[in-house]
Protein backbone atom coordinates (compact mmCIF):
# COMPACT_ATOMS: atom_id res chain seq x y z
CA UNK A 1 0.00 0.00 0.00
CA UNK A 2 1.12 3.55 -0.71
CA UNK A 3 1.52 5.79 2.33
CA UNK A 4 1.06 9.53 1.83
CA UNK A 5 0.95 12.56 4.10
CA UNK A 6 -2.81 12.03 4.50
CA UNK A 7 -2.61 8.35 5.52
CA UNK A 8 -3.99 7.72 9.00
CA UNK A 9 -3.05 4.54 10.88
CA UNK A 10 -4.60 3.69 14.24
CA UNK A 11 -2.78 1.37 16.63
CA UNK A 12 -4.90 0.14 19.53
CA UNK A 13 -2.58 -1.07 22.27
CA UNK A 14 0.22 1.03 20.81
CA UNK A 15 1.65 2.32 24.08
CA UNK A 16 3.63 -0.82 24.88
CA UNK A 17 4.97 -4.13 23.61
CA UNK A 18 4.14 -5.27 20.11
CA UNK A 19 1.77 -2.36 19.54
CA UNK A 20 4.50 0.16 20.34
CA UNK A 21 6.82 -1.57 17.85
CA UNK A 22 4.13 -1.40 15.15
CA UNK A 23 3.46 2.26 15.90
CA UNK A 24 7.18 3.05 15.70
CA UNK A 25 7.52 1.30 12.35
CA UNK A 26 4.50 3.13 10.94
CA UNK A 27 5.74 6.47 12.27
CA UNK A 28 8.74 6.14 9.96
CA UNK A 29 6.38 6.27 6.97
CA UNK A 30 4.46 9.28 5.63
CA UNK A 31 1.17 10.05 7.33
CA UNK A 32 -0.14 10.13 10.88
CA UNK A 33 -0.18 7.42 13.52
CA UNK A 34 -2.85 7.54 16.22
CA UNK A 35 -2.11 5.50 19.35
CA UNK A 36 -4.73 4.47 21.90
CA UNK A 37 -4.89 1.99 24.76
CA UNK A 38 -6.11 1.62 28.31
CA UNK A 39 -3.20 3.86 29.26
CA UNK A 40 -4.66 6.67 27.14
CA UNK A 41 -8.17 6.12 28.48
CA UNK A 42 -9.71 4.02 25.71
CA UNK A 43 -11.81 1.17 27.11
CA UNK A 44 -12.39 -1.09 24.12
CA UNK A 45 -14.95 -3.10 26.08
CA UNK A 46 -17.19 0.01 26.06
CA UNK A 47 -19.00 0.16 22.72
CA UNK A 48 -20.10 3.80 23.10
CA UNK A 49 -16.56 4.94 23.94
CA UNK A 50 -15.15 3.12 20.90
CA UNK A 51 -17.81 4.58 18.60
CA UNK A 52 -17.10 8.10 19.82
CA UNK A 53 -13.36 7.59 19.42
CA UNK A 54 -13.63 6.78 15.71
CA UNK A 55 -16.22 9.46 15.06
CA UNK A 56 -13.80 12.02 16.47
CA UNK A 57 -10.91 10.68 14.40
CA UNK A 58 -12.65 11.00 11.05
CA UNK A 59 -11.40 9.13 8.00
CA UNK A 60 -8.72 6.50 8.59
CA UNK A 61 -6.80 4.00 6.46
CA UNK A 62 -5.45 1.27 8.72
CA UNK A 63 -6.47 -0.20 12.06
CA UNK A 64 -4.07 -2.42 14.00
CA UNK A 65 -5.42 -4.05 17.16
CA UNK A 66 -2.78 -5.35 19.56
CA UNK A 67 -4.67 -4.74 22.80
CA UNK A 68 -5.04 -7.86 24.89
CA UNK A 69 -6.55 -8.96 28.16
CA UNK A 70 -5.46 -10.90 31.21
CA UNK A 71 -6.97 -14.34 30.65
CA UNK A 72 -7.36 -16.65 33.64
CA UNK A 73 -5.57 -19.99 33.41
CA UNK A 74 -6.72 -23.35 34.67
CA UNK A 75 -8.79 -26.36 33.76
CA UNK A 76 -12.25 -25.90 32.28
CA UNK A 77 -13.79 -27.45 35.40
CA UNK A 78 -12.04 -24.99 37.70
CA UNK A 79 -12.01 -21.72 35.77
CA UNK A 80 -13.56 -18.52 37.12
CA UNK A 81 -16.20 -17.95 34.44
CA UNK A 82 -16.71 -14.31 35.38
CA UNK A 83 -13.00 -13.65 34.83
CA UNK A 84 -13.15 -15.60 31.57
CA UNK A 85 -16.10 -13.54 30.34
CA UNK A 86 -14.33 -10.31 31.31
CA UNK A 87 -11.30 -11.38 29.27
CA UNK A 88 -13.54 -12.11 26.28
CA UNK A 89 -15.17 -8.69 26.62
CA UNK A 90 -11.80 -7.05 26.03
CA UNK A 91 -9.81 -9.29 23.69
CA UNK A 92 -12.58 -10.76 21.54
CA UNK A 93 -15.60 -8.47 21.72
CA UNK A 94 -13.41 -5.39 22.02
CA UNK A 95 -11.61 -6.32 18.79
CA UNK A 96 -14.92 -6.88 16.98
CA UNK A 97 -16.35 -3.56 18.13
CA UNK A 98 -13.16 -1.77 17.06
CA UNK A 99 -13.41 -3.29 13.58
CA UNK A 100 -17.11 -2.54 13.25
CA UNK A 101 -16.73 1.12 14.20
CA UNK A 102 -13.47 1.68 12.29
CA UNK A 103 -14.94 0.25 9.09
CA UNK A 104 -17.54 3.03 9.09
CA UNK A 105 -14.86 5.68 8.63
CA UNK A 106 -12.24 3.71 6.66
CA UNK A 107 -11.17 4.84 3.23
CA UNK A 108 -11.07 2.53 0.22
CA UNK A 109 -8.01 0.31 0.32
CA UNK A 110 -8.08 0.20 4.10
CA UNK A 111 -6.96 -2.66 6.30
CA UNK A 112 -7.77 -4.08 9.72
CA UNK A 113 -5.24 -6.36 11.40
CA UNK A 114 -6.04 -8.21 14.61
CA UNK A 115 -3.75 -10.04 17.04
CA UNK A 116 -4.38 -13.59 18.18
CA UNK A 117 -1.72 -16.00 19.47
CA UNK A 118 -0.30 -19.42 18.72
CA UNK A 119 -2.43 -21.01 21.45
CA UNK A 120 -5.39 -20.63 19.08
CA UNK A 121 -4.10 -23.76 17.34
CA UNK A 122 -1.77 -25.33 19.90
CA UNK A 123 -3.34 -27.64 22.48
CA UNK A 124 -2.01 -26.75 25.93
CA UNK A 125 -4.05 -27.91 28.94
CA UNK A 126 -4.99 -25.10 31.30
CA UNK A 127 -5.08 -22.39 28.63
CA UNK A 128 -8.58 -22.82 27.23
CA UNK A 129 -9.61 -19.18 27.74
CA UNK A 130 -6.71 -17.88 25.66
CA UNK A 131 -7.23 -20.66 23.13
CA UNK A 132 -10.95 -19.94 22.81
CA UNK A 133 -10.53 -16.15 22.51
CA UNK A 134 -7.81 -16.36 19.90
CA UNK A 135 -9.49 -19.11 17.89
CA UNK A 136 -12.76 -17.17 17.88
CA UNK A 137 -10.97 -14.04 16.70
CA UNK A 138 -9.20 -15.87 13.87
CA UNK A 139 -12.45 -17.43 12.68
CA UNK A 140 -14.38 -14.16 12.87
CA UNK A 141 -11.66 -12.29 10.98
CA UNK A 142 -12.27 -14.57 8.01
CA UNK A 143 -15.99 -13.75 8.10
CA UNK A 144 -15.20 -10.03 8.31
CA UNK A 145 -12.85 -10.35 5.34
CA UNK A 146 -15.90 -11.38 3.32
CA UNK A 147 -18.41 -9.01 4.87
CA UNK A 148 -16.22 -5.90 4.80
CA UNK A 149 -14.55 -6.54 1.41
CA UNK A 150 -12.85 -4.81 -0.32
CA UNK A 151 -11.38 -3.72 3.02
CA UNK A 152 -8.76 -6.32 3.91
CA UNK A 153 -8.93 -8.10 7.27
CA UNK A 154 -6.07 -10.20 8.62
CA UNK A 155 -4.68 -11.60 11.87
CA UNK A 156 -1.12 -11.74 13.16
CA UNK A 157 -0.54 -14.68 15.51
CA UNK A 158 2.60 -14.21 17.63
CA UNK A 159 4.45 -16.74 19.70
CA UNK A 160 6.42 -16.04 22.88
CA UNK A 161 7.63 -12.45 22.62
CA UNK A 162 9.68 -10.46 25.10
CA UNK A 163 7.36 -7.62 26.15
CA UNK A 164 6.12 -5.90 29.28
CA UNK A 165 3.37 -8.53 29.49
CA UNK A 166 5.74 -10.64 31.59
CA UNK A 167 6.82 -7.89 33.94
CA UNK A 168 4.81 -9.47 36.76
CA UNK A 169 7.14 -12.47 36.80
CA UNK A 170 10.36 -12.51 38.80
CA UNK A 171 13.42 -11.75 36.74
CA UNK A 172 14.77 -15.26 37.20
CA UNK A 173 11.53 -16.97 36.16
CA UNK A 174 11.20 -14.69 33.15
CA UNK A 175 14.78 -15.34 32.02
CA UNK A 176 14.30 -19.08 32.46
CA UNK A 177 11.16 -19.02 30.31
CA UNK A 178 12.84 -17.14 27.49
CA UNK A 179 16.00 -19.23 27.68
CA UNK A 180 13.92 -22.41 27.44
CA UNK A 181 12.13 -21.03 24.38
CA UNK A 182 15.41 -20.16 22.69
CA UNK A 183 16.69 -23.67 23.39
CA UNK A 184 13.61 -25.55 22.17
CA UNK A 185 12.01 -23.53 19.37
CA UNK A 186 13.09 -24.43 15.82
CA UNK A 187 14.02 -20.77 15.22
CA UNK A 188 16.50 -20.97 18.09
CA UNK A 189 15.28 -17.79 19.73
CA UNK A 190 12.28 -16.09 21.28
CA UNK A 191 10.46 -13.22 19.65
CA UNK A 192 11.13 -9.50 19.96
CA UNK A 193 8.39 -6.92 19.35
CA UNK A 194 10.16 -5.75 16.19
CA UNK A 195 9.96 -9.29 14.78
CA UNK A 196 6.21 -9.40 15.21
CA UNK A 197 5.71 -5.86 13.89
CA UNK A 198 6.91 -7.01 10.48
CA UNK A 199 3.81 -9.21 10.20
CA UNK A 200 1.47 -6.25 10.52
CA UNK A 201 3.40 -4.31 7.91
CA UNK A 202 3.16 -7.29 5.56
CA UNK A 203 -0.62 -7.49 6.06
CA UNK A 204 -0.93 -3.78 5.32
CA UNK A 205 1.46 -3.64 2.37
CA UNK A 206 0.45 -6.73 0.38
CA UNK A 207 -2.81 -5.97 -1.49
CA UNK A 208 -3.42 -9.68 -2.18
CA UNK A 209 -3.61 -10.73 1.48
CA UNK A 210 -6.97 -10.90 3.22
CA UNK A 211 -8.62 -13.39 5.55
CA UNK A 212 -5.15 -14.67 6.47
CA UNK A 213 -3.59 -15.70 9.76
CA UNK A 214 0.08 -14.78 9.75
CA UNK A 215 2.04 -16.97 12.17
CA UNK A 216 5.19 -15.47 13.67
CA UNK A 217 6.00 -17.91 16.45
CA UNK A 218 9.47 -19.30 15.91
CA UNK A 219 8.12 -22.68 14.89
CA UNK A 220 6.05 -23.30 18.03
CA UNK A 221 3.21 -24.80 16.00
CA UNK A 222 5.47 -27.45 14.46
CA UNK A 223 7.52 -28.10 17.59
Amino acid sequence: MTFTDTTVSVVIGGTSGIGAAVAKALSERPGRVEIASRATGLDIADTAVVAAYFQNLGLIDHLIVTAGSSAPGGKVADIDLDAAKAAFDVKFWGSIVLAREAAKTMRAGGTITFTSGFLARRTVPGTFVKTAMNAALEATAKILARELAPLRINVVSPGLTRTEAYSGMTGEARDTMFDRAAATLPAGRFGEPQDIAQGYLFAIDNPFVTGAVIDIEGGALIN
